[in-house]
C-alpha cells in the first residue's frame, strides 16, 4: 500500500475545513451535521474522522486559523518591525481581516464562534489563549513606542494594548453584518487616529 504523504494528509485537512466552513456560514454549527460535512466535503465519513473527531474539533481548528494571521503580524511587528505606529499596526491587522472575510468568510465565522465559546469551554479557552498571545505581542510594542515617546506612560501597556485589541471585535462585526462601503475608511482612520509622533515623521 503505498505511503500516505504529509502534503496528501494536509490537503485533505484543509479539504475538510474549507466544506466546515462553507456548511457553517450557510446553515451555522448546530443546524450542520456531520453527514452535510462528509457530503460537503465529498469525502467518506473515514477520511474525515482521521482528521478530525468531532464537529467541536472542526469549529477549534477554524477559530484558530481565522487568529492566526493576527497573531503572525503582532509577532512579527514586535519583533521585527518595531518603528511602525500602533495606528499602522492595527490598520494593517483591519486590513487583513477584511482581504480574508471576501476571501473566506472570516469575519461571518468569527462572529459564530464566538457565540459558540459561550456554551463551549474548551473553545473558550483556546480562544482566551489566542487573543492572550496576540495582546502579549501588542504590549511588547506598546512598550517600546513608550520608550521611543510615540505612546503615553501614564497608562500601562497592558491597558493600552486592551484598547487597541478592542478595536477589533467591533470591526469584525461590522464586516460581518454590513456592507463594504460602510467599514472601507476604517482602516485610514485608525492611522489618523494613532499616527507615529511628530520626532518620528
Amino acid at each position: 500500500m503505498p505511503k500516505v504523504t504529509q502534503q496528501h494528509m494536509d490537503a485533505r485537512r484543509e479539504q475538510i475545513l474549507a466544506a466546515a466552513r462553507r456548511c457553517f456560514l450557510r446553515d451555522g454549527f448546530h443546524s450542520t451535521s456531520m453527514q452535510d460535512l462528509f457530503a460537503e466535503s465529498g469525502l467518506s465519513a473515514g477520511a474525515v474522522y482521521r482528521h478530525f473527531t468531532s464537529k467541536d474539533e472542526m469549529i477549534l481548528a477554524i477559530a484558530e486559523e481565522n487568529m492566526r494571521d493576527v497573531l503572525d503580524i503582532t509577532l512579527a511587528v514586535a519583533t521585527n518591525r518595531q518603528g511602525q505606529s500602533m495606528g499602522a499596526v492595527m490598520a494593517e491587522l483591519l486590513d487583513v481581516i477584511r482581504v480574508k472575510s471576501a476571501e473566506e468568510g472570516v469575519a461571518a465565522l468569527a462572529v459564530l464562534v464566538w457565540g459558540e465559546a459561550m456554551r463551549n469551554r474548551s473553545l473558550a479557552d483556546k480562544l482566551d489563549h489566542l487573543v492572550g498571545r496576540i495582546r502579549a505581542n501588542l504590549v511588547t510594542l506598546v512598550r517600546e513606542q513608550q520608550k521611543r515617546g510615540a505612546l503615553p506612560t501614564n497608562v500601562t501597556a497592558e491597558a493600552i494594548a486592551s484598547t487597541m485589541l478592542s478595536v477589533l471585535p467591533g470591526y469584525i462585526l461590522q464586516v460581518a453584518l454590513l456592507e463594504p462601503a460602510a467599514v472601507a475608511e476604517v482602516p485610514d482612520a485608525v492611522r489618523a487616529l494613532w499616527p507615529e509622533s511628530a520626532g518620528e515623521r
